[in-house]
């Protein structure tokens, strides 16, 4: 993982403060190792079954939110909040595949609980009772108020059972790696999430168009952004790299 670290500059400029740019490839599992001593700390906090992973010999790094065990809950969010009052863009890429059965899934979570936020296993998918948020869920198992299992929703006040918002996924969220874009818009309060294939020349589509005040529904003006993600009965290993933060060129 590289980190990127400068002074924030007005609005409309890049948010580097916190940036993380996770460069790995998800490969086979035998192709990581557990991060125990890094040549240097992240600006990430780790909870539950989260942790860092980093290519033998090389410093790339991937956030592992559960690891194929059964009932596992991680988060993993950054250390830096982030102005939720203003428009921002994240961009990442998750692989989620293996374990038992495939499930649950994992989420992008704007939050102003705690770095420490943790929430529900199973269908909560690590965001379950963090009720001061906003989650961007992938999920790919189908509980009982899920339209299927491989779709996105847009999720408030860390209850997973009812969405703003749900959509089919156009591509496969179980099994192949895919990118993701969120993009928020704090002037005209919408969150637009976009998916794509890594296959070459795969279009990126327009997944979940969803009005919503970040700041408002998460009771702050700034808070923490990350990654939550879950087991159950079934299980699989969930990986999230490639991650950037930034902020739309004026």
């Amino acid at each position: 993982m590289r980190c990127f670290r400068s002074s924030r500059v007005a609005r409309g400029g890049l948010w580097a403060s916190a940036m993380l740019s996770i460069v790995a490839a998800v490969n086979s599992p035998g192709a990581f190792a557990a991060d125990s001593e890094p040549p240097y700390t992240p600006p990430l906090a780790l909870n539950g079954t989260a942790s860092l992973m980093w290519r033998a010999g090389d410093d790339e790094r991937v956030i592992r939110l559960t690891d194929g065990g059964y009932r596992q809950t991680g988060s993993a969010w950054s250390m830096q909040q982030i102005d939720l009052t203003e428009s921002f863009e994240t961009r990442f890429t998750a692989h989620l595949r293996g374990g038992h059965g495939g499930a649950d899934g994992i989420a992008f979570v704007a939050q102003s609980q705690s770095p420490r936020a943790l929430g529900g296993w199973g269908g909560g998918l690590g965001y379950r009772g963090i009720r001061d948020s906003v989650a961007v869920e992938f999920d790919i198992y189908q509980n009982q108020p899920d339209p299927s299992s491989n779709h996105l929703a847009v999720s408030l006040g860390g209850n997973p059972d009812r969405y703003d918002s749900a959509a089919e996924s156009s591509i496969p969220l179980y099994g192949k790696p895919f990118q993701v874009r969120v993009r928020y818009d704090a002037d005209n309060w919408r969150l637009q999430v976009f998916v794509r294939a890594l296959t070459p020349g795969a279009p990126e589509e327009l997944m979940l168009d969803q009005k919503v005040a970040l700041a408002n529904r998460t009771g702050a003006s700034s808070g923490w952004i990350g990654f939550t993600g879950s087991t159950g009965h079934l299980t699989a290993r969930q990986d999230v790299y490639e991650w950037t933060v930034t902020t739309p060129q004026a």
